[in-house]
């Protein structure tokens, strides 16, 4: 399975104004949030990267991006629908292809050489399949992040595969449905902020979304651990929710 495009949702209310932050490294390097973004994609080895924003935020990303604007395509997502229009609304820039989702309010610090989004991309494409990135996270952030539970398939490379998908679970909920083995007491998989996935999801979305009424992503993903192998990945990194 080739990984060729990728997606950053950067429409969201928080997203929209985050991911144009001006952020200075150690160096004392000046680089917007999105730029950041850009860069670790890249990494990773894809070139084609779409980024969802709001109507008329297009020359402020484009601003953003510096010297990467011209790799980017934008999608507008004409109205505020959630976090699943948005990924609904790539669709067509994705096609039939698998995909790198990022989302716009999140940057990744690897502790490796390999960036988090190189790490996933390699895994997902070594398993070919569906792969989240997940973090162990105490139940305290529980209402923060979506959550997943299943069986560990790989210690070494941890991996796990996905049975449940959970938007930030009760610690109660957690402990019913999400204990994982080798997790401490108290600790769950918790979402990255990033994704590689099938195409299959996009025809998830488009279902939900024809059969009316509110559509969440975890539902999708949800959906997506029936329909075909999809797994879950502890990077060697830590996501910074910004």
């Amino acid at each position: 399975m080739e990984i060729k495009k990728a997606i950053i949702t950067a429409a969201g209310k928080n997203q929209r104004t985050l991911s144009l932050q001006s952020l200075v490294d150690r160096d004392g390097t000046g680089k917007t949030a999105l730029a950041i973004l850009v860069e670790e994609i890249l990494r990773a080895g894809i070139g084609a990267i779409g980024v969802v924003i709001s109507p008329g935020d297009e020359a402020a990303y484009r601003a953003a991006a510096g010297a990467h604007a011209g790799r980017l395509t934008f999608i507008v997502q004409p109205e505020p629908l959630g976090y699943a229009h948005a990924i609904h609304c790539a669709a067509g820039f994705c096609g039939d292809d698998a995909f790198l989702l990022l989302v716009g309010d999140h940057l990744y610090l690897s502790a490796t050489q390999k960036g988090c989004a190189q790490q996933l991309v390699e895994t997902a494409q070594a398993e070919n399949c569906s792969v989240s990135a997940v973090q162990s996270t105490h139940e305290s952030k529980l209402p923060y992040y979506g959550a997943v539970g299943g069986m560990l398939v790989h210690a070494a490379r941890r991996l796990y595969e996905v049975s449940t998908v959970l938007e930030k679970p009760t610690p109660t909920e957690a402990e019913q449905k999400l204990v994982v083995p080798g997790q401490r007491a108290g600790y769950y998989l918790c979402f990255f902020g990033m994704h590689v996935l099938t195409p299959a999801v996009h025809k998830i979305l488009h279902y939900l979304f024809a059969a009316g009424g509110p559509v969440n992503f975890r539902a999708a993903l949800a959906a997506l651990a029936v329909q075909e192998r999809y797994l879950a990945c502890e990077l060697e990194g830590r996501r910074y929710d910004f």
